[in-house]
């Protein structure tokens, strides 16, 4: 898979070495001299240019990467490079670094970005998910479908704790994708029984989110003495 960095920051050089160690290839993109630090990451590609000109893009050869990473710490600049990306040159992916919060509104599907990822956000929702129990956290959001990867760690007093995911009356637009057990990571199948401590990670509909956590924090009758 080829893939272009817009941005050759810590951000950027961070994420194309996860990248290249995967096997893919890596081009960064950075109109800072001070940017180019090609023995940072000597695998991966390097262009010194505006990743928000045209020219600039035709010499990174756009049209030919799978996915694009506007990785800048400028807002203004992620959204500019998520739109060429997506109009000008048809890019199937487009990932774009949010760097204010209050930006993030505009971090969608008319921009041309197809997953949005807030740094705040996400390191606010990974404090969360260390603490929470019974509620719902959502860890990222995805602009096409309107959906979010939420997770949900289920208390010992939920109704469903030993109850088996294919008896579960899912929300609609809701899918459980993973439980993470202790150390196990697990395909969820239809036989198998939720656990009281189960993390529980969903792709979800926004609109679905509170019927989810309704659903998961439903606590058991109390027996009468």
């Amino acid at each position: 898979m080829r893939v272009a960095i817009a941005g050759a920051g810590a951000v950027g050089r961070s994420i194309a070495g996860e990248l290249l160690e995967n096997g893919h290839e890596v081009l960064l993109v950075d109109k800072a001299p001070t940017a180019i630090s090609v023995e940072r990451v000597p695998q991966a590609e390097w262009l010194l240019a505006d990743a928000c000109e045209i020219t600039s893009l035709d010499e990174a050869a756009l049209q030919r990467c799978n996915v694009v990473i506007a990785a800048t710490g400028d807002d203004k600049v992620n959204l500019v490079v998520s739109l060429l990306a997506k109009t000008e040159y048809g890019v199937p992916r487009v990932v774009a670094r949010v760097n204010n919060p209050k930006n993030e509104w505009l971090f969608n599907e008319a921009w041309g970005v197809d997953v949005a990822v807030s740094t705040p956000r996400l390191m606010s929702a990974l404090v969360e998910e260390a603490v929470s129990v019974g509620d719902l956290v959502r860890l990222l959001r995805f602009s096409h479908g309107d959906a979010n990867l939420v997770e949900l760690t289920l208390p010992p007093e939920s109704a469903l704790a030993g109850t088996q995911v294919g008896e579960v009356q899912w929300p609609e637009d809701t899918s459980l994708v993973t439980i993470i057990r202790g150390n196990r990571v697990l395909v969820p199948s239809r036989d198998d029984a939720l656990e009281a401590g189960d993390e529980l990670l969903f792709v979800a509909a926004q609109a679905r989110e509170g019927q989810l956590e309704e659903l998961l924090s439903v606590r058991k009758e109390e027996t009468a003495d």
